[in-house]
C-alpha cells in the first residue's frame, strides 16, 4: 500500500500545468483599441468555462485524497487516465473559442468533459473497492447522484451540439454551476465520523 501525498501532488502539479496552458492560448489582439477585444469573447467564454471545471476537478479529487488513507498501483493508473483526459481540456477550449462554438468543437468539448467524468468516476471505485464498501469515501459517495446526472448531461449535449449549439453550451455551464459550489458529501462525512 503507498501513501496519497506523491499521488496528490503529482495531479496537482498536472493540473495547474493544464491551467497554464488554457492561459497561454489567449492571445492579446493586434489593435489597441477595445473592440478588438469582441471577437475575443468566445475564447475568453471558453477558457473561464474550462479554467472552472479544471477548479472542480482539483477540489474534488483534493477532498477524496483525504479521506482515503492509502492507494495502490491500480489507483496510479486510474488516476493518469482522468489527468490523460484532463490533460485535453486546453486543446478542446481552445479549439471551441476559436471556432465560435461551432458544432464539432462544441461537441468535443463535451466528449471531453464525459471521458474526464467517467475517469473520475473510475477513480473513485478503485478507491472505494480498496477501502471497502463501509469506507468513508463510499459513505460520503453515496449512489453519486451528481455524477451521473452530470453524465447524462453530457450524452444529451454532446449530439445536441450539431443541432442547437447554444443548447449545448446551457448544458455545460449547468453541469459546471451543479459542481461548483463545493461537494460537501466528504465533509459532512468526516463530520459525522468525528461526532
Amino acid at each position: 500500500m503507498l501513501d496519497t501525498g506523491r499521488l496528490e501532488a503529482f495531479s496537482d502539479g498536472v493540473l495547474a500545468i493544464i491551467i497554464t496552458i488554457m492561459v497561454l492560448e489567449l492571445r492579446a489582439p493586434e489593435d489597441t483599441s477595445l473592440a478588438a477585444l469582441r471577437p475575443l469573447i468566445p475564447v475568453f467564454a471558453s477558457y473561464v468555462l474550462s479554467f472552472v471545471y479544471i477548479g472542480i476537478y482539483w477540489n474534488n479529487h483534493h477532498h477524496m485524497l483525504h479521506v482515503t488513507p492509502h492507494i495502490e498501483g491500480g489507483v496510479l493508473w486510474a488516476n493518469l487516465h482522468l489527468l490523460f483526459w484532463l490533460s485535453l481540456v486546453p486543446f478542446a477550449t481552445a479549439w471551441m473559442g476559436e471556432h465560435h462554438f461551432a458544432a464539432a468543437p462544441t461537441a468535443t468539448y463535451g466528449f471531453v468533459l464525459l471521458m474526464a467524468g467517467l475517469a473520475y468516476l473510475i477513480l473513485q471505485r478503485r478507491l472505494i473497492a480498496i477501502q471497502g464498501s463501509e469506507s468513508l469515501l463510499a459513505h460520503a459517495v453515496g449512489r453519486d447522484f451528481k455524477g451521473k446526472l452530470s453524465a447524462v448531461l453530457y450524452v444529451i449535449a454532446i449530439p445536441a451540439a450539431f443541432m442547437y449549439r447554444w443548447l449545448a453550451g446551457a448544458i455545460y455551464v449547468t453541469v459546471a454551476l451543479m459542481w461548483l459550489i463545493p461537494d460537501r458529501r466528504i465533509e459532512r462525512a468526516l463530520a459525522e465520523q468525528r461526532t
